[in-house]
């Protein structure tokens, strides 16, 4: 049996106050004077000097404002890298990530197709990247997702949604500073940390489970249970923790995957453009025939938080509009194996997931 050789981040730094650090370990890293480094940071902190005062500017450097209100699309990566092409006449000497998930994806999806001719939909898939990435950097502004950690830079395409799963993506360098995440407005930290939550049970649930997945999500798991279902730490403890149970959730699909979820979630985002964290949960609330116990204990977090999830955004759709979602959903083969076995095709059907869709 051959195994796969995973890369990871090569580098971590972890602490409360660690973004300061962020000049002393982008100075070795500077190719040249003319060759910049891009800062893609999520608008919503434009304006806020708290953070934007400390990211350290010098030379041809720039930082790009970048809604997040939208998940990343493949065009969105084209003209990234279109315009810092032609902005800068040397290439950058590194791409920065500010904010949540999709800041994360886009810097690891920009920094590779810098160094990758075609576009980005080219890409999508495992294993495709050819040339190694332009250095990159991870700075996460909120937890759960476990983009910071992963393999994948997930994209909406023309015609579906998904990564760029290659051993070039990873970051090669993290800054896990928890007290960037100290304005993370309070459903959006429900429904990023429930991405992380739900990674564990699919991850511990999968038939690809194996000691390395089980070790991470076991302990992302106990993290969750601290944060949402205890909830006695104060707001520093719960930070620290959950930004660690983001890393350690990320860590657990390496070697394994994720399920039911995430595949019909992806659905979800391609056709209705659901964001991701909240996306998995509106799916999640209905999968108790695959995650019995799990969605149990989601559903005591949900009304513990006092979270009201949205409902009927399925109800209006044609047909049409629901093979989309379907297509898109069952695309996703490596997460339905993982979720129900290699017999999938077999247990997973059109009408199953269509009635599923119809709930939400």
């Amino acid at each position: 049996m051959t195994y796969k050789n995973f890369p990871m981040v090569s580098r971590v730094v972890f602490g409360r106050g660690s973004f300061d650090q962020l000049q002393d370990i982008l100075a070795p890293k500077r190719l040249n004077v003319k060759a910049p480094f891009i800062f893609l940071v999520d608008d919503v902190f434009k304006g806020d000097s708290w953070i934007t005062s400390r990211i350290p500017l010098a030379y041809k450097d720039q930082i790009l404002y970048i809604s997040a209100n939208e998940e990343p699309t493949t065009a969105q990566v084209d003209e990234l890298v279109d315009q810092i092409i032609l902005n800068h006449n040397d290439g950058p000497s590194g791409i920065i990530g500010i904010g949540g998930g999709s800041l994360m994806d886009l810097a690891k999806a920009v920094s590779i197709m810098l160094n990758n001719k075609g576009g980005a939909k080219d890409y999508q898939g495992w294993d495709l990247v050819k040339s190694a990435a332009v250095y990159h950097v991870g700075i996460p502004t909120i937890s759960g997702t476990g983009a910071e950690v992963s393999r994948t830079t997930v994209l909406t395409g023309p015609d579906k949604k998904l990564g760029i799963n290659s051993d070039y993506t990873p970051f090669d360098q993290v800054i896990l500073d928890p007290e960037l995440t100290r304005d993370v407005p309070r459903d959006q930290w429900f429904y990023t940390g429930m991405d992380c939550y739900i990674h564990c049970i699919e991850s511990l649930n999968g038939t690809y489970l194996n000691a390395f997945s089980e070790s991470y999500g076991e302990k992302a798991y106990e993290l969750c249970k601290n944060i949402f279902v205890d909830d006695k730490l104060s707001d520093e403890e719960a930070q620290d923790q959950l930004m660690m149970a983001s890393w350690h959730g990320g860590m657990s699909i390496a070697y394994s995957q994720v399920g039911v979820a995430h595949a019909m979630s992806y659905g979800l985002s391609y056709l209705l453009g659901t964001k991701h964290g909240i996306g998995n949960c509106i799916v999640f609330d209905h999968l108790e025939d695959y995650y019995p116990e799990g969605v149990q204990l989601f559903k005591k977090m949900k009304q513990k938080h006092n979270i009201v999830l949205p409902k009927g955004i399925c109800a209006d759709l044609s047909d049409e509009q629901f093979d989309v979602m379907i297509k898109v959903a069952l695309s996703l083969e490596p997460l339905w194996e993982n979720a129900i076995g290699k017999n999938w095709k077999n247990v997973i059907t059109y009408d199953k997931l269509k009635a599923l869709y119809q709930k939400m």
